[in-house]
């Protein structure tokens, strides 16, 4: 380019590009595949009459309408109609996390690792870096639009039509170019690239849950939630192409003012201004375990404080999808009121499982970002300085892994008890104990424990690939969360812990299955160290 400030960006735009494209290929393949597989699988699913009123009635709750958001406003309801109802908001929340990881992995975090400052040593302008990351997010989220759109093209499945395939493969592309600008104004105003990490995710939290009220209680309001943009697509039905341009925008004006901010500070410092720290150390800080409590103190406190707003938002609206008397007048009258309560109850448990599901698999992500740590800052070399005294490898590993596995539980004991707080308040005399829904978190925590297990496994024996223990969580809530709605056989749930708990909290918590799931954890935990005690502390 001709100004000086993006000189170079072209090179850096192909480095990133050789650097990443394995990553790039996973996360597409994943997100592509995900859409066209299901395509071909849902006229099975709901190829007759029968089935797509069964579905179309489930979708139209209030329950559903809060975790999918409502139907395409077609006449005729197709199978295509049906699945884009189920897919297109969790596809765009795939790929917001995408492009939040691409945005940060490419701004924040290559200057935290000083392969930026090498970067402006050359001839290269100031804004050539985040002007390559920038045109290295809209060529990974145009090549995930372009191939999903002729995935859906090729599926042969009843109701589709090339103006909604290409526009749900093109939105799905403009709704991650929406998150990246975000991402990328995020990178600049915060400290570091786990700062903007956070500060991106509290953004994308803060509009999922804007959009899930507004869906349910006003519709309308939901174009103010940005979030929603996705949804009014209306994708199959009117196929209304304006929310495209509106993200499109927004891509544009965020992305602006990042290249405009970053010229305005430090390299490797945000916007906001940092706090001094103390002069002396606190007297808590006396190791490794109260040092990293120390470090993810604000994340920690972030992610409670999240998982309880939003299970309280889950929960306020149990009120109303347990509600059979009004949805079904007609049956509450045949049965009486006492069964109408009993019914109603075993709605909300029956849709609280399911809230379980993502809990706990959310409550897992702040427990193996801080499990992780223990390879992420040894390869930065932060451990030397406490491995240069009396601290061993044993207290630095069980120090870690014991925060991290406390501050999981603890998240997503904060989900249950919001969901509870909020549903006792919403469904007033008829709301269900604490106790059944403390089912939930009994059954669900040994699983949780497993995969910090497998986690453990991998930072101790293969390093270099801890980060296929992602797979655990993302693959348990796709195939638990989905699974039933895409009719996924019992093998094919069981691959990963999640899926080896019962139907908590409708059933009891089965303490055998939960024991050895618990006992499996700890040998993992255990096999994890011996495997981080022998070997090379620079390995990974």
């Amino acid at each position: 380019m001709s100004n000086t400030k993006f000189a170079r960006t072209g090179m850096l735009l192909r480095l990133n590009l050789r650097r990443d494209w394995l990553k790039i290929t996973l996360w597409a393949l994943g997100i592509v595949g995900l859409m066209a597989g299901a395509a071909a699988k849902f006229d099975g699913l709901y190829g007759t009459k029968k089935a797509m009123d069964a579905i179309m009635a489930t979708l139209k709750t209030p329950a559903m309408v809060s975790l999918l958001g409502p139907v395409p406003s077609a006449h005729a309801y197709t199978v295509a109609t049906i699945y884009a109802a189920e897919m297109m908001i969790f596809m765009g929340l795939f790929v917001a996390m995408m492009n939040i990881y691409f945005a940060v992995h490419t701004t924040r975090a290559d200057e935290d690792t000083g392969i930026t400052e090498l970067v402006a040593a050359h001839a290269t302008g100031r804004n050539a870096s985040l002007a390559a990351a920038g045109l290295e997010v809209l060529v990974v989220n145009l090549g995930v639009g372009i191939l999903a759109a002729l995935g859906l093209q090729f599926s042969g499945m009843t109701g589709i039509d090339s103006n909604g395939n290409w526009l749900f493969g093109l939105g799905v592309a403009a709704f991650g170019l929406m998150f990246a600008g975000i991402t990328f104004l995020a990178a600049q105003v915060a400290a570091s690239g786990r700062g903007a990490t956070i500060l991106s995710y509290v953004v994308l939290g803060v509009l999922f849950i804007a959009r899930m009220g507004t869906d349910v209680q006003n519709p309308d309001l939901t174009w103010w939630t940005i979030y929603g943009w996705i949804e009014k697509l209306d994708i199959y039905g009117s196929n209304n192409w304006w929310p495209l341009l509106l993200m499109l925008a927004v891509a544009v004006v965020t992305g602006g003012i990042a290249l405009t901010l970053v010229t305005t500070r430090d390299l490797g410092a945000g916007l906001l201004p940092q706090r001094d720290g103390r002069r002396y150390a606190s007297r808590w800080l006396r190791g490794p375990l109260s040092l990293v409590a120390r470090l993810d103190r604000t994340s920690i406190i972030i992610w409670l404080v999240g998982m309880f707003i939003l299970g309280a938002t889950y929960g306020s609206i149990f009120g109303t999808a347990g509600d059979l008397m009004s949805s079904n007048p007609t049956m509450a009258k045949l049965i009486g009121t006492t069964a109408v309560r009993a019914a109603n109850r075993t709605i909300v448990l029956q849709f609280a499982n399911k809230l379980a599901i993502i809990f706990v698999v959310l409550a897992t992500v702040p427990g193996l970002i801080t499990l992780m740590r223990i390879n992420r800052d040894e390869a930065k070399g932060y451990w030397e300085q406490l491995h240069a005294r009396s601290v061993s490898r044993f207290r630095l590993y069980y120090s870690i892994t014991a925060l991290a596995t406390v501050v999981a539980v603890l998240a997503y004991l904060m989900g249950i008890l919001g969901m509870y707080a909020a549903g006792a308040a919403s469904m007033g005399k008829d709301a269900v104990a604490l106790s059944r829904f403390m089912r939930a978190f009994w059954g669900f925590t040994p699983a949780l424990i497993v995969t910090m297990g497998i986690t453990a496994a991998f930072i101790g024996w293969l390093p270099r690939w801890q980060n296929l223990a992602w797979l655990v969580p993302a693959y348990g809530f796709f195939s638990l969360y989905l699974g039933s709605l895409l009719d996924f056989p019992d093998w094919a749930t069981a691959l990963t812990p999640y899926g080896w708990v019962n139907n908590v909290p409708l059933h009891a918590v089965e303490w055998s299955t939960a024991g050895m799931m618990i006992a499996l954890g700890v040998t993992l935990i255990i096999g994890g160290f011996g495997g981080y005690a022998h070997r090379d502390l620079l390995e990974n």
